[in-house]
């Protein structure tokens, strides 16, 4: 079975590539050229049906956006979970990752998995922590449950690789103030200390591909030291983790395996250009997949809005794809309406992002030529249309309803309303 990235070499187009062309607006010789050169990822497990909506991550292509979802240990409603999958791809998530924690994690992956039909991603580790003493596992038990996810029909997965003895050290020597707040990166340490051995994900990525190429699992190079805190941004730790999965990306494309690059983290915008670029530079140009970055520590309740400051201006030097976040960041686990928040400014800066990169400023600013006819016009259906949250847009302007054609703000004085028919004449 031929992977993505040796159809691709071969010239050889599976045929739902065909609605990636489409959705991008991207000749297919154009995307297959930039997935055999590992500049695109199109997560998408072999076991996959016609009903799933592939979606391509990187150079030229749209920026997309991944909406984080799971249980915890201290709150356990599936069917909670499964409205937050429904939701999120209601209001334009590209991707769903479950990131559960507390319940049986088999029976809960696969039923989000059913109402999933973007691709969907999860971090492995996570299961054997809920399911073992973490200090416990073997190293049998980081590949049994990769090639588990993968036989359930994972689309990509958040691998720690980066974390090896090498970033370790470099760790215990900074003067970090959050250390590591990666789930995934701190349970991989805790395991190294606890047996004094090195990352099995590190020390045998080669057969870890073994089981990603067989399913055609697109790897997601964890990014396991990204800063925490403003405090920690930009110091030697993070970038030399760079460095690693810089070397781990020119694997996975020899062993033709899509792979994709994580980012920080808590970044002060005069410093998030060179994260994005300096990420771009080690890794080859792969896809790179950002959460936020925040752009300052103090926005508790309001962490969407940092995030996609911080997103906007990621996209701008090269960032791809977006986790998004939502105001419960740092508070709690999210509610239905935080992930329907946390998708729309996600989006938002999506699009922003869009607006300036090549292979699609034109489409969207098409989009936005067409807001500002309707806006011109007073075509109020049509701009709710156009509206990234249509609902909340009709929901406001009805709220408090002008007696006329305009918006309430104005009123009778609305600009727009007066030049139109000063140049119309009918104002004369």
């Amino acid at each position: 079975m031929e992977t993505l990235i040796e159809h691709a070499r071969s010239g050889d187009m599976p045929e739902w590539l065909g609605e990636v062309e489409s959705y991008e607006g991207i000749d297919i010789e154009k995307i297959l050229t930039l997935i055999d050169q590992g500049k695109v990822v199109v997560p998408r497990n072999i076991k996959k049906g016609e009903d799933f909506r592939p979606r391509a991550i990187g150079k030229l292509m749209s920026t997309k956006i991944n909406a984080n979802i799971g249980t915890s240990a201290d709150y356990i409603n599936l069917e909670e979970e499964i409205e937050k999958a429904v939701v999120a791809q209601k209001y334009g998530a590209d991707a769903v990752m479950d990131l559960s924690s507390g319940g049986d994690l088999d029976f809960i992956r696969k039923k989000i998995m059913e109402v999933v039909d973007v691709p969907f991603g999860t971090v492995p580790i996570y299961q054997i922590a809920r399911e073992m003493d973490v200090a416990d596992a073997d190293e049998d038990d980081f590949f049994n449950v990769v090639e588990k996810h993968a036989k359930d029909g994972v689309d990509f997965m958040t691998i720690h690789a980066g974390v090896c003895r090498t970033t370790v050290e470099r760790l215990e020597k900074s003067s970090r103030l959050l250390g590591i707040v990666s789930r995934g990166g701190s349970l991989t340490i805790a395991w190294m200390k606890h047996t004094g051995m090195e990352n099995p994900y590190y020390e045998n990525f080669d057969y870890l591909l073994e089981l990603m190429r067989e399913y055609d699992v697109t790897i997601s190079l964890g990014d396991a030291f990204r800063p925490g805190c403003i405090h920690d941004a930009s110091d030697r730790v993070k970038f030399t983790e760079f460095i690693i999965l810089g070397e781990l990306t020119e694997k996975c494309r020899e062993a033709g395996v899509q792979a994709m690059v994580e980012g920080p983290g808590h970044v002060p915008v005069d410093e998030i250009a060179t994260s994005v670029r300096a990420m771009k530079l080690a890794t080859g140009e792969a896809p790179l997949y950002l959460l936020g970055p925040l752009v300052t520590d103090i926005a508790a309740g309001y962490d969407h809005i940092a995030g996609a400051i911080g997103a906007a201006i990621a996209g701008m030097h090269g960032a791809d794809f977006i986790c998004y976040v939502t105001p419960a960041e740092h508070l709690a686990l999210p509610t239905v309406d935080d992930v329907r928040e946390g998708v729309i400014a996600s989006k938002i800066a999506a699009h922003a992002i869009d607006l300036v990169k090549e292979g699609q400023r034109e489409r969207a600013r098409k989009v936005d030529y067409e807001m500002s006819l309707a806006r011109k016009r007073l075509d109020w259906e049509r701009q709710f249309r156009l509206s990234l949250d249509p609902e909340k847009a009709r929901e406001i302007h009805a709220r408090r309803k002008s007696k006329g054609e305009t918006c309430s703000m104005c009123g009778d004085l609305c600009a727009i309303k007066t030049i139109n028919e000063v140049m119309s004449g009918k104002g004369q």
